[in-house]
């Protein structure tokens, strides 16, 4: 039997207000909604980058963009990783997001050189919350410079919260911590209620 459902925009949505997100799995890439506990979150007013990472910024090799290839950046982030054909973003997702992205809460910061896509990242914004998806790169630390330019940015535009749900390797390079469920709610509503915009 085949999987028949189709995420929307506005179910991302309500989503990201409850403090839930989706994720596809198996074969038929079915959606199951998510509410880490504790919950992984990254500071975004004390992340400092590498010490290695410094003069790659300062070099200028990656130009960066905000918002000029969204599904391109996104298909990227769903390519299976080395050693791993699953991807927890599947065509559905891809869809569901880049609809969030022409409403205009979802982003993409991008990592060019010249004007080929070397890395960048994808989330969505709401309120003064950033909900950090997925990132990818081609080149070596065009993610990590993307990262950099996302969180000068939230610092830049006044966000309160950068969320990337789960603890791993990958974020604890960039000084992700957890917290409780109910502590990451307490954000999450004092974010949200907040206007602000991301460009």
């Amino acid at each position: 039997m085949s999987y028949k459902h189709i995420l929307t925009a506005d179910q991302l949505l309500y989503g990201y207000v409850n403090g839930i997100f989706p994720m596809a799995e198996g074969k038929h890439g079915k959606i199951y909604w998510y509410a880490s506990d504790p919950r992984a979150i990254i500071p975004i007013y004390s992340y400092k980058p590498s010490r290695s990472l410094r003069p790659v910024i300062n070099q200028g090799i990656f130009n960066i963009r905000f918002d000029t290839c969204f599904e391109q950046v996104i298909r990227y982030c769903a390519a299976p990783r080395q050693n791993d054909d699953n991807t927890w973003i599947s065509e559905e997702i891809v869809r569901a997001y880049t609809e969030l992205h022409q409403l205009g809460y979802a982003h993409s910061v991008e990592a060019f050189v010249g004007n080929e896509l070397a890395g960048g990242l994808y989330g969505v914004a709401l309120g003064a919350a950033f909900f950090g998806e997925s990132m990818f790169h081609l080149k070596n630390n065009a993610s990590k410079v993307a990262f950099y330019y996302l969180i000068e940015q939230l610092k830049k535009q006044g966000f309160e919260l950068l969320d990337t749900q789960f603890i791993n390797d990958n974020v604890q390079r960039y000084g992700a911590i957890e917290i409780p469920q109910a502590e990451y709610m307490d954000l999450l509503k004092k974010a949200l209620s907040r206007q602000i915009s991301f460009l």
